[in-house]
């Protein structure tokens, strides 16, 4: 059954992913705002939610939705009968999309449960980056893989040798916050990396490509797809307190490397 939820999440991803990059090149505008002036929604967002949402219903009528923009513009939630929920960001840093930055994401996961991190099982993932055309994707228990490249977290390496990703909230206030952090976080560790997409820095991690990633303020959808990639790829990923990752907290890399950072940002109150 994974295995069956895993092809029409990677082929619907596809095929949004020749949406948004047609749209990428005709041009893109903001069409609205959400949380603050700078989180911004596009056309293209909404279509490709539209895409999404019209191919896994017509492919498996029963099951939930959960996507970030809904028919309106804001998240929404359909319940099914199912049993099962398909969590969906239709595109993951926006922000790098409307400036043609090519580092952007789509990513579609199907949960058993209902769209909360910390009661759902994760079945099958995928994240497409379309302008690179690397899709990743993992079921539980069937590892993670790049194309048809089976992914593994970077080695363990000494805290000061890691180089860790993490990203920034939309509100200032928040933001300030989190750049007292980073600036006391930055000469313990290799770099710093904040690349703006969320599933993405989690897929860097699954391919060895940073040692760790943290950030609060995530919504389901951010990381529903990724944290089972990474989690497949080897990492540990973690929420605040043992839980499992939410909107608190996610931290994941390759163990070692994340008991120590753990420690560190707690110690500055992350």
């Amino acid at each position: 059954m994974t295995d069956d939820l895993l092809t029409l999440a990677r082929d619907t991803a596809l095929a949004a992913g020749e949406l948004v990059k047609r749209r990428r090149a005709e041009g893109v505008t903001v069409a609205d705002l959400k949380s603050s002036p700078v989180d911004v929604v596009t056309n293209a967002d909404r279509e490709s939610e539209a895409l999404i949402r019209s191919i896994l219903a017509r492919a498996r009528p029963n099951d939930g939705f959960f996507g970030e923009e809904g028919a309106s513009g804001i998240a929404e939630q359909d319940a099914g009968t199912s049993g099962l929920t398909w969590i969906v960001d239709p595109i993951d840093g926006t922000v790098n999309y409307l400036y043609d930055i090519p580092h952007y994401a789509i990513s579609i996961a199907v949960v058993e449960g209902t769209p909360d991190p910390l009661t759902w099982t994760a079945l099958a993932g995928c994240v497409l980056n379309p302008a690179s055309g690397e899709l990743y994707t993992a079921t539980p228990g069937g590892g993670a893989f790049l194309g048809e490249q089976r992914l593994a977290v970077a080695p363990a390496v000494e805290l000061s040798q890691a180089l860790v990703g993490t990203g920034f909230s939309y509100s200032s206030q928040t933001r300030a916050h989190q750049g007292r952090v980073v600036a006391r976080l930055l000469p313990e560790v290799r770099d710093i990396r904040r690349m703006g997409a969320a599933a993405l820095d989690l897929c860097a991690v699954a391919s060895g490509r940073l040692n760790a990633y943290y950030e609060r303020g995530l919504s389901p959808w951010d990381h529903a797809a990724a944290a089972l990639i990474a989690r497949e790829a080897g990492a540990l990923v973690v929420g605040e307190n043992g839980r499992p990752p939410s909107k608190e907290f996610i931290l994941a890399g390759e163990e070692s490397v994340v008991r120590a950072l753990e420690l560190r940002l707690l110690h500055f109150g992350v």
